[in-house]
């Protein structure tokens, strides 16, 4: 059976879409209800939807019938159908990233569609969207996408990480910024009674917090050239994707402004900020810079804790010691020596160079921090990724877009005042500029 028909259904499908989808962003930007020509036009555009789904419900269901038969012509000699041929207007999906993307630059400049780029959602792999003429990518490769983003990160894979359906998230959290008897729990108060004697009532106070969703992209160019290589393709695509938007959520969890993006916890009221010793020179980390870090972080964070460091620190780091006498001990030395494997501690907690802490000298170039006591939201849906000839077409590329949905802030509004003591404390500590 031909599928030239159910292709323009589909084509006719997004063109009604995006028809209505612009009148909707024309009413957002504007802020008004929609004219009366524009009210008939989405509702004309909804009866036509609706037809056109009935219609394409009709070809879906006979091209699941075609998938158990066998392909017109193919019988064997004594007149029984040979089922070892069969139609492919519904393949198997695709076996890679490379092999779709192959696929929609074909569709796109050669007009050889794949039926596969067709396929519903149910089966698995992507349909046509908007009037450009893009695909969707097939679900299975957009989530390796997401797996590597947290596989790969060094703190996306430390935060507190919630999926959501919708577009925003409450959520209730203790509002608790003393530890100081009647504040504990925001306002919990237990008492020494005598039998009989019934203490007075409190209860715990809470704060809302709230987060909606925000969008991160990446857009990537391929030439046809490029698109001849399908296991380059995927890897190519893959990689730099990924990369690149992990790069972006991860920068923006260290010192995002919350502003269309995730809150940072660099400059966030939870965060505390330790002072340079008097006379410390500029652009420099000394032992006392170190012990005050570790006295000023949340005893119950402790365990939790990581040193994430700029690695233009570590010549410092290396060179540090404690005077004892006349001599001194190392203070930070690499697991097994200098002769051994890398990775390093501090106070017995890991030292992690990343690409977002600041300058050797500035706030941010040496955070201790717990990022269990950040929290995360993004889409259940995961990483988004769609394509489009028309971006770059007097070049003759394709256009490959990721997108994420995101969004975080620390769970503490504030820093935390201790029962005993004059220091506060934080799951966040940092060190003040040396200048």
């Amino acid at each position: 059976m031909s599928n030239n028909r159910f292709k323009g259904l589909l084509q006719e499908r997004a063109d009604v879409q995006a028809k209505s989808a612009a009148i909707f962003t024309k009413l957002d930007e504007e802020s008004r209800d929609p004219s009366p020509e524009e009210k008939a036009t989405i509702e004309a555009g909804q009866v036509r939807l609706r037809a056109i789904g009935d219609s394409l419900k009709v070809y879906e269901d006979q091209f699941a019938v075609e998938r158990e038969l066998p392909a017109i012509g193919s019988y064997r000699g004594d007149g029984s159908p040979d089922f070892g041929q069969k139609t492919e207007m519904f393949p198997t999906p695709f076996a890679s990233l490379g092999d779709q993307l192959q696929s929609i630059y074909k569709a796109a400049v050669n007009h050889e569609i794949d039926p596969r780029l067709y396929k519903t959602a149910a089966q698995g792999a992507g349909e046509a969207v908007d009037s450009d003429g893009g695909f969707l990518i097939q679900t299975s490769f957009t989530t390796v996408i997401e797996r590597r983003m947290y596989e790969l990160g060094q703190l996306l894979n430390r935060v507190r990480k919630i999926s959501i359906s919708g577009n925003s998230l409450e959520l209730r959290a203790i509002d608790e910024t003393s530890r100081v008897t009647g504040s504990r729990w925001g306002a919990v108060q237990g008492y020494w009674v005598d039998e009989g004697v019934a203490p007075t009532g409190s209860r715990p106070r809470f704060t809302k917090v709230a987060l909606k969703l925000n969008k991160v992209a990446a857009l990537g160019y391929a030439t046809d050239e490029l698109l001849d290589d399908a296991p380059a393709m995927s890897g190519i695509f893959t990689e730099a994707f990924a990369e690149e938007l992990l790069w972006l959520v991860e920068n923006a969890i260290f010192r995002g402004t919350g502003a269309g993006q995730p809150l940072g916890f660099l400059a966030h009221a939870a965060t505390v900020s330790v002072a340079k010793e008097t006379g410390q020179a500029a652009t420099t980390i000394v032992f006392e810079n170190l012990v005050k870090m570790w006295a000023r972080m949340w005893a119950r964070s402790r365990g939790n804790a990581a040193w994430l460091i700029n690695q233009d620190i570590e010549p410092q780091l290396m060179g540090m010691s404690l005077s004892v006498g006349t001599g001194g001990v190392p203070v930070y030395m690499p697991a097994n020596g200098l002769s051994g494997s890398p990775f390093s501690t501090l106070m017995g907690r890991p030292v992690i160079p990343i690409e977002y802490a600041s300058s050797l000298g500035t706030v941010g170039d040496i955070t201790l921090a717990d990022l269990s006591q950040y929290l995360l939201i993004d889409k259940a849906s995961g990483v988004q990724q769609a394509t489009s000839m028309h971006v770059a077409f007097t070049t003759d590329e394709m256009a490959f877009r990721a997108t994420y949905r995101i969004d975080g802030q620390p769970i503490w509004r504030s820093v935390l005042t201790p029962a005993n003591g004059t220091n506060t404390l934080s799951p966040i500590v940092t060190l003040a500029t040396r200048a």
